[in-house]
């Protein structure tokens, strides 16, 4: 059974978020330290020790997990920072996950210090806290895939903070510049609660934001955060549990419309933009044929992506097809309950998979790819396998 559309992450920054506060809730969530430190040893970095214990903040108990690094006044840049991660032994999840996080960081300082990405630096000490408490987000999470995230809004805190070229509001500029398109709010609790580490965790993580699905909660996890704040409990906190839908349909979820229409390209360029953009986390990508001016024959483009990929996948579609300006749109939608069943041919293993609602089956369709790769091993017809798994399910469930 595949409950990853039904398994729901929640996390809830209401004293804000940082990094080393994301890895503590992931901690106490289940994961072991032991594991996160042995896998943090794939990276070729040293000089730092890390530390796991467990805390109070107004009373809640919760895991304090830290970074000491040594003193240090070199600089990593992002393209280092980047190399860094793609030599490493990590999984490709987590690699693919941990570059994106530092694309937008250092999108995000760039913009702000008008520079390019690749020209962002990072002063070393902050470089080895942000990579360890990043990639060490990413190799915890990993261990909950697949499953749906969902944040609560974020408080940034408020006054002003002292930065390196000076003072600014809070949440500070590069904070503000991940934080775009992400609900925040700010309470009576004074100072930076939402830092640039996890800001861009939010952004490259969460698919949806908003108020708790309803939930069958599992397990909850605190990470503490440094600052003791009387009467604010400065905790992170993540919940794990099942989705709750009696009528077998999800809880609605926000999803982005990218659109794109198109009178001067290949249809060869459109297939490759399509397993691009498939490959990139699309949740769907499809053509429509239309007229545009002077009754030219043409395609619109719609890509079918997660709110926070929105930006991703513009760039993608700017990048691989002819396009010079694209259009999206919010939209919510909602999907029956799935599960996966292997099931046995003469052919080989097949995959299907089935749709619920109300507890009833209405749905079953043997997975193609199955299909296909067993029909050219075995050198028969792909409509022979797929018959096959049809009649295997339908004789394992009578």
């Amino acid at each position: 059974m595949h409950t990853g559309d039904r398994k729901v992450l929640f996390i809830e920054p209401f004293s804000g978020i940082s990094g080393d506060m994301m890895v503590a809730a992931l901690l106490d969530l289940g994961f072991s330290f032991e594991s996160l430190r042995s896998k943090l040893n794939l990276l070729p970095l040293e000089g730092y020790q890390l530390t796991v214990q467990k805390c109070s903040r107004s009373g809640i108990q919760a895991v304090k997990f830290d970074v000491q690094a040594g003193h240090s006044h070199a600089h990593r840049s992002y393209a280092d920072i980047r190399a860094m991660i793609e030599s490493s032994g990590l999984s490709s999840w987590v690699k693919e996950k941990s570059i994106e996080a530092f694309r937008r960081l250092a999108e995000a300082e760039g913009k702000i210090h008008g520079k390019s990405p690749e020209m962002v630096h990072f002063h070393e000490v902050g470089a080895v806290d942000s990579i360890i408490d990043i990639v060490g987000t990413m190799i915890a999470l990993e261990s909950f895939m697949p499953a749906r995230i969902v944040s609560a809004p974020v408080n940034v805190g408020q006054g002003i903070l002292e930065c390196q070229h000076g003072i600014y509001p809070v949440p500070g500029p590069a904070t503000q510049e991940l934080l775009k398109g992400i609900p925040t709010f700010s309470n009576t609790v004074m100072g930076e609660l939402t830092t640039p580490t996890g800001a861009t965790l939010l952004a490259t993580l969460v698919d949806e934001f908003g108020t708790q699905p309803a939930l069958k909660i599992q397990a909850s996890g605190y990470g503490a955060g440094t600052r003791q704040t009387p009467g604010n409990a400065n905790v992170l906190r993540i919940n794990i549990g099942e989705a709750v839908s009696q009528s077998g349909i999800s809880p609605e979820e926000q999803v982005a419309v990218v659109d794109a229409t198109i009178d001067d390209m290949s249809p060869q360029l459109y297939g490759h933009f399509q397993e691009k953009a498939l490959a990139e986390g699309a949740l769907d990508v499809y053509s429509t044929s239309i007229y545009m001016k002077k009754n030219r024959p043409a395609m619109k483009i719609t890509c079918i992506c997660a709110v926070a990929d929105v930006d991703r996948m513009a760039d993608l579609m700017f990048r691989e097809t002819t396009t010079i300006g694209i259009r999206y749109t919010v939209a919510r939608r909602k999907t029956l309950h799935r599960e996966f069943h292997q099931v046995q041919t003469d052919y080989g293993t097949v995959t299907m998979k089935v749709s619920y609602m109300e507890n009833r089956r209405v749905n079953f369709i043997p997975e193609f790819e199955d299909c296909r790769r067993l029909a050219m091993e075995k050198g028969v017809a792909l409509k022979d396998v797929q018959s096959a798994a049809v009649n295997a399910y339908l004789q394992l469930k009578t």
